[in-house]
């Protein structure tokens, strides 16, 4: 029986890892048991979710800045919680996003690396969850427009030029699991404890397709595919077998193809590059990195990075921070206990010139629309650049964060001033301190009695 090789130009990929000594090393890394990716880079800096004891922290490291940190490296530690997601601005390398169990989120400006002393003052905070933020997203098409989902089982739409939020979506019933946007920002995808996926339309402010996922009990994640209707998750079946899936939103009732790879527990982390239609599948705990290329609705393999050295963690650099000279497709950041590696997927080729079928036009740094078109309903596909004579950043857009602004809250209809509530707060605490009280002189009679009890059934 004849056996034939299926015909592609990323056959060859391969991974190269980096020497200890040119990683970024010593890193307090965070211990949080949230299902998160715990990096994340772009062309200038790489950002790392930080352990610190008695609020939340992240640091930021200039990519070129490899080796051995200074102990007690400064870092960014404006939330009262540990970090749970980062976020980098795609149209500005200098501003990134943070979101943390304290319920906020905070934008922040990276200027003067290395930082003197602590920095716990961002430019902005947002505040409008009640309960922990998960996952920060911002828009890849739209300037400064956010995505956050929180544990209080709602998605919030921001913007953070005028320092408010735009839309929000409450049709989730159990806690989110992963978020994403469309290529051209127009819809998000989540997945969710409940192992429904959903499709939302941000502005419409409501799910517009659902169906059921992955059965297994463990996290699953979601990606879409470039500019198809059509994406990507990964998560785990009722066996807890890991599985890949690929789903069309016009067909979305059953999956197009689900793959069981293997019976391993750790948490897949899928990133999908739209360029060369590869994913990419890290597993939390695993040593290797296996890749796939997209070809009839399913994703056949093309090979695996192998490493003894398990991965917490990982992150991908954006294409237009790759050694395009070097054909290096991707480069993922994998997070060990203290330290992250580069690992540079190349297509190994003798020519040294461009090579243009591999490097299509690519996502630049420019956004296509303002915040205020993407909210009144506009669309627009994202702003293509040609790699060939190497990547040109846009001229660097200062951020100015909008005047903090008093405003009244609601709750059922009734609207109070922030004296109001306080006054309302310290009434209520009264009432818990009294009750407190209460309980405990029960408590202490009920003691007494028991004793008295006991007392008289010894006689």
């Amino acid at each position: 029986m004849s056996r034939f090789v299926r015909a592609s130009k990323f056959r060859h990929v391969w991974g190269t890892p980096t020497k200890r000594e040119a990683c970024y090393d010593n890193l307090k890394v965070s211990s949080t048991a949230w299902d998160c990716d715990l990096v994340a880079v772009n062309p200038k800096f790489l950002a790392v979710q930080w352990n610190a004891g008695g609020g939340g922290a992240f640091a930021v490291i200039p990519l070129e800045k490899i080796g051995r940190l200074q102990e007690n490296y400064p870092t960014f530690c404006g939330h009262t919680g540990p970090v749970l997601d980062l976020s980098w601005n795609p149209f500005n390398d200098h501003i990134i996003a943070s979101a943390a169990e304290d319920s906020k989120l905070m934008i922040w400006q990276i200027t003067n690396l290395p930082l003197e002393e602590p920095a716990n003052a961002p430019l902005l905070t947002l505040s409008g969850h009640q309960r922990k933020v998960g996952h920060v997203c911002f828009h890849p098409v739209a300037e400064n427009i956010i995505l956050t989902s929180s544990g209080d089982l709602t998605l919030k739409i921001w913007d953070v030029a005028a320092g408010e939020e735009c839309f929000s979506a409450e049709d989730f019933t159990e806690l989110p699991q992963s978020v994403c946007w469309n290529r051209n920002g127009s819809k998000i995808a989540a997945t969710c404890r409940d192992h429904k996926i959903r499709i939302f339309d941000p502005r419409k402010q409501q799910v517009v397709q659902t169906t059921v996922g992955h059965p297994g009990v463990k996290s699953s994640r979601v990606v879409w595919l470039g500019e198809e209707d059509k994406i990507a998750t990964t998560g785990f079946s009722k066996m807890s077998d890991r599985q890949l899936s690929v789903w069309d939103l016009r067909k979305f009732d059953t999956p197009l193809a689900t793959q069981n790879l293997d019976t391993s527990s750790g948490i897949l982390m899928p990133f999908y590059d739209a360029d060369t239609k590869m994913l990419y599948l890290a597993g939390k705990g695993d040593g290797n990195i296996r890749y796939y290329e997209l070809e009839n609705d399913n994703f056949e393999f093309l090979n695996e990075y192998k490493s003894s050295d398990p991965q917490r963690g990982i992150g991908y650099m954006p294409k237009r921070g790759c050694q395009i000279n070097e054909n290096e497709t991707t480069r993922a950041y994998k997070v060990h206990n203290n330290y992250i590696e580069p690992i540079h997927f190349k297509v190994p080729r003798k020519a040294e010139t461009f090579q243009a079928d591999i490097f299509p036009d690519t996502i630049g740094d420019e956004p296509s629309l303002t915040a205020q078109q993407w909210i009144k309903g506009e669309n627009a596909d994202p702003k293509l650049i040609s790699l060939k004579d190497g990547f040109k950043p846009a001229a660097a857009k200062e951020f100015t964060a909008p005047s903090p602004k008093q405003s009244n809250l609601t709750t059922n209809g009734v609207t109070k001033s922030p004296i109001e509530y306080e006054s309302k707060y310290h009434e209520l605490k009264r009432d818990y301190e009294a009750l407190q009280n209460e309980l405990e002189s029960r408590n202490l009679k009920i003691h007494q009695l028991e004793n008295q009890l006991a007392a008289m059934s010894s006689k």
